[in-house]
């Protein structure tokens, strides 16, 4: 062999080695990985999810898994537990209606300055500031010097009436005796017989003066805000109690609080609490003058707040002020809303929305506000997947301005056409999960 040549073949013979070691190691590979079934890579139950199906799981499926990215499908439990509903889109005649700045303000009729009556100190503060309250409820009690003198005159004029009747019953015996011995005898004199006679009516007078007394003592008690069941309590155990106990007059929710313990309080102060009923505001429209005249008492309206843009507070026109503001040229008009769950707060700025009369406009194919969802900027509504059970696609619609809960659909939507009428958030939140997974 030429000695040249064996640099060649050694070469030669350690790359076909090289070659085999890695043609080892592949075959040692698991190729059953590459192979498993993506609907065995992606499974998940109604335990892994919480009931919710898969938001855009088709996207990894195939070439055309674009088209379904926006898709979400629910599994029956979630659907019957999030109360998901579609209808088909119908027309609807809605009302004409105004928008208009408001504020939010509190119901005048239903707010409370409480103080006191009487003079004293503050001995007992049972509620705090936000603090809700029921009617009767007691606020704080104060300790009354002048509560307890009251009483005390009451007790006295009570025990002047006894001693008065005994006084006149002992007259009347005086006086029926002379008179008889007159009548029968002669055997006192005249004179004897006229002066009992006075005595008897003198006791009389002092015992209906005594009795006026009481009712007048009686009356400053009740001023004082001693109820009769107290007074009459008063008369029986003859016992003194300078505490003055403020009481809630309805059921409301304590908003401010000036008393303070150990203060000294009286009738001066104009109010010691504050009590509001929250749960029926006013809300205070401004509306231009040319528009006053399609608004009337009664009329209904709805208020949204920046703070709760998907909320709508229900309520009516119970006012319009007869007094123009000369220089915004807006009449102020008292709308009244509900507001059981006390999300509103005076002060708030809001956007009433004012029905101008019953007339309607020509039918509209309309959807209900709540239908509505902001996807990514887009505004959608989420339709059925014809084929597939539980599935929805997100579809983006035009709209209208909202008119009371409902909206005019504009394009987007065909009349008749199904679409998620109600639960339409559930959607959105599983779009919103599946799109955040996709992007890591």
């Amino acid at each position: 062999m030429n000695p040249r040549t064996l640099p060649i073949i050694f070469l030669v013979a350690l790359a076909a080695l090289v070659a085999g070691g890695c043609r080892d190691d592949h075959s040692g590979h698991d190729h059953a990985a590459e192979t498993r079934p993506a609907s065995e890579e992606h499974q998940h139950g109604d335990d892994a999810d919480g009931g919710h199906g898969k938001a855009g799981d088709h996207a990894e499926q195939g070439d055309d898994g674009a088209a379904h990215a926006d898709e979400v499908t629910l599994t029956a439990v979630a659907i019957k537990r999030w109360g998901v509903r579609t209808e088909p889109l119908t027309r609807h005649a809605l009302p004409q209606t105004l928008t208009v700045p408001a504020r939010v303000s509190f119901n005048a009729e239903a707010i409370a300055h409480i103080g006191s009556v009487v003079s004293g100190r503050v001995s007992q503060i049972k509620v705090r500031v936000g603090q809700n309250v029921n009617a009767g409820d007691v606020l704080l009690v104060i300790v009354s010097p002048e509560l307890g003198q009251a009483q005390s005159e009451y007790l006295q004029k009570s025990s002047a009436i006894g001693t008065t009747e005994a006084t006149v019953k002992v007259a009347r015996n005086l006086h029926d005796r002379a008179k008889a011995l007159y009548d029968e005898s002669q055997g006192i004199a005249l004179s004897e017989v006229q002066k009992r006679e006075a005595e008897f009516r003198g006791a009389e007078g002092a015992l209906i003066a005594a009795r006026s007394a009481k009712t007048a003592a009686e009356n400053a008690l009740h001023i004082l805000g001693m109820t009769q069941e107290a007074v009459g309590t008063l008369g029986q155990t003859g016992e003194i109690n300078p505490d003055y106990v403020i009481r809630a007059p309805f059921a409301g929710r304590i908003i401010e609080r000036e008393a303070t313990l150990g203060e000294a309080v009286g009738p001066d102060r104009d109010a010691l609490m504050v009590l509001a009923d929250l749960s029926t505001l006013w809300v205070i429209a401004d509306v231009p003058e040319a528009h006053i005249g399609e608004i009337r008492t009664g009329s209904k309206a709805a208020v949204t707040v920046p703070a709760f843009r998907d909320r709508r507070f229900e309520g009516a026109v119970t006012y319009l002020d007869t007094q123009l503001n000369a220089a915004t040229r807006t009449i102020p008009v008292r709308i009244e809303v509900r507001d059981v769950e006390s999300m509103l707060r005076p002060g708030m700025f809001a956007l009433a929305q004012i029905a101008t009369g019953d007339a309607a406009g020509e039918p509209v194919p309309a959807i209900p506000q709540v239908a509505v969802q902001n996807v990514e900027g887009d505004t959608c509504v989420f339709v059925p997947v014809a084929g597939e059970a539980n599935t929805f696609a997100k579809r983006v619609v035009r709209i209208g301005p909202p008119i009371g809960s409902m909206v005019p659909v504009l394009d987007g939507l065909s009349e008749g056409e199904a679409y998620v009428a109600q639960g339409s958030f559930i959607l959105k939140a599983d779009l919103g999960k599946a799109g955040a997974a996709h992007e890591h």
